[in-house]
Formats: structure tokens, sequence, C-alpha cells
């Protein structure tokens, strides 16, 4: 008979690169005390469970198996990374038409089996399929939700951090938006220890201009193109920041990340999902957080929304 294992499950949609790495890096946390991987293709999703559990003995207990969608039954997360890959040059937006009718097959074998998960969409482009996702599951908008721009604030916190030469965990900077092309950097409440980046800036003798703040920003964009030209994917540090939001939910606590989510008139803006700094515990979503942008920065975070909301017509969401 087979061991109940007790404590916090998680179940992964997908064996890709993201899905087994992100299995990796939950392993590596010691979060979770059993991972789940689902996928299509059985003879890549048996090698990559077995050269996990091959590392068992290194890590804190967990138990890491292959499944299938009957594994979501009793799972708090899952995590859904399927999806065709996104090729060089080609923008998240040329990923929609492909990977939408993916979700269609993947999202009602998960809530057959169970309507009280969170489920962390992970796949590009994706604000799009966690609106859809939340469309045709039909859960509330507090348990759908996608990795966002959690991955692009990171980056900007790095990149700020070398620019400034302060330790990323010093630095709170948030991208707000789309994941993708018309994210929008949240400058004005960007600070470090508290002070404004300006202020700081200002008394450490290495202020930012203009160009300098534009160059930052379009790194930071143009960072998943130039990794995906390099070595042909992305997912070390999207691995990392998705168990980042799997931590959040399985130990409750109350933090603020820059997930998707449904938008409910968030400056003026309604049913279409972006990312805002969010409160996320054991029950998903708990507030999304209206900062105090400036008018430039809230007609970006629109403008963004506009742009979703033409591409989502364009495949009748």
């Amino acid at each position: 008979m087979e061991t109940k294992y007790y404590g916090n499950k998680v179940t992964i949609i997908g064996a890709g690169f993201v899905g087994a790495t992100t299995a990796y890096a939950l392993m590596m946390g010691g979060t979770v005390s059993e991972i789940v991987l689902v996928d299509v293709n059985q003879k890549r999703l048996e090698g990559e469970v077995m050269d996990l559990n091959h590392g068992i003995a290194f890590v804190p207990p967990v138990r890491i198996r292959a499944g299938t969608y009957e594994d979501c039954a009793d799972s708090n997360v899952v995590i859904i990374t399927a999806g065709v890959g996104q090729k060089p040059g080609e923008t998240r937006i040329d990923l929609l038409k492909r990977n939408i009718e993916v979700f269609y097959s993947i999202t009602p074998k998960i809530v057959e089996h169970n309507k009280d998960c969170i489920i962390l969409v992970v796949t590009n482009p994706v604000d799009i399929l966690t609106y859809a996702t939340l469309k045709i599951s039909g859960l509330p908008p507090s348990q759908v939700i996608g990795s966002g721009t959690v991955l692009d604030s990171a980056r900007f916190r790095f990149l700020l951090g070398q620019h400034c030469h302060v330790a990323t965990q010093n630095i709170h900077a948030y991208i707000i938006g789309e994941h993708g092309d018309s994210e929008v950097p949240a400058w004005s409440i960007t600070n470090i220890a508290g002070m404004p980046i300006e202020q700081y800036c200002f008394r450490c003798g290495r202020a930012c201009l203009p160009e300098e703040k534009m160059k930052i920003f379009e790194d930071v964009k143009n960072s998943a193109y130039k990794i995906i030209e390099g070595k042909g994917a992305t997912y070390y540090a999207v691995g990392l920041s998705v168990r980042r939001i799997v931590e959040a939910i399985v130990r409750d606590e109350n933090v603020v990340l820059s997930i998707s989510s449904l938008m409910q008139g968030y400056y003026g803006v309604e049913d279409v999902c972006l990312s805002l700094p969010t409160l996320l515990n054991a029950k998903g979503v708990v507030k999304v957080l209206e900062l105090p942008l400036n008018e430039e920065e809230k007609k970006g975070f629109r403008r963004s929304a506009d742009i979703l909301k033409g591409w989502m017509k364009e495949v009748g969401l």
C-alpha cells in the first residue's frame, strides 16, 4: 500500500525546463513535503523525476514522483508550466494562440479533482493565460494567479543593486503591468532602506540621469530575450521566483509580491490580469495594493491593460 504523505503538496503540470527547474528549486528550499510532476512526455517525465530523486540525500526530506491529474486532488498549489516554448526572436504574445489551446485542455482536468487549490500560471504569455485559466476554471479570482512580474521586479532590483552598489535585498522596487513589452517600472515608489531612489542617489553621489534609468529598465525588459538568444530558454531565475510565490502560499506568509491577478478597478482597470504588488497568503490573493504612483506610471499601467485586452479580444477571451 502506498504511503500517505502529510504536509504541503505541490503538483507541477509540465516537466520541461521551467517545470523541472521549479521542482528542483522547491526541493532545495525544503518548504514542501511532496512534489508531483505531470507531463504528456512520459519518458522525459520519468527521467526528470529519477534525476531529482537521486539528490534526495542532500536536501530536507521531500517526496518527488511522477503522477497524473488525479494528484491535483490534495495539492495546496497546482503550478502550470506546460506549453509550447518561446523561440529566439519570438515575443510572448506570439505564443498566445499556440498556448491557449493547451490551457483549454489542462485547466478542466485540474478543477475536476481540486476546486480548493491555488492555481499558479507560469507559462507565457502569463497574464493572458492567467485570465484564460480563471475563466475556464470558474474558480474565484483569489485562487488563480500568475507569476506576473515577480521575476521582472527581481531583475530590476538586481540591476539597481549593481548600479548603486547596494545589496539586492535592501532595494524595494517593482515592475508593474504586463510581464512583457508593455511593463512599467514604478520608479516613484522605488526606495533603498526607506529612502526614495532619487534621494539615495543624490546622497551617494551617483545621481541617475534619465538615460541611465532608461538603460536599466530596457535591460530589465529585454533580459529574457537576451537569455533565450544565448541559451535557448530561461529557467533558473524563473524556478526560484516560482518557489518564492509557493513559499508565500504554503507558509501563509501575508507577503507582498508582484503577482498577476484579476484587476477589479485598480487605477480604472478591470477584467484583465496584470501585476501589481499583492498581499498573498494560503488563501491566495488577499488584497491588491493601489500604490501612490505618479500619473505617467498610471498611464503606462492603463496602456498595458489596453494592449492585453486587444490581444485577448483577438482570441475570443
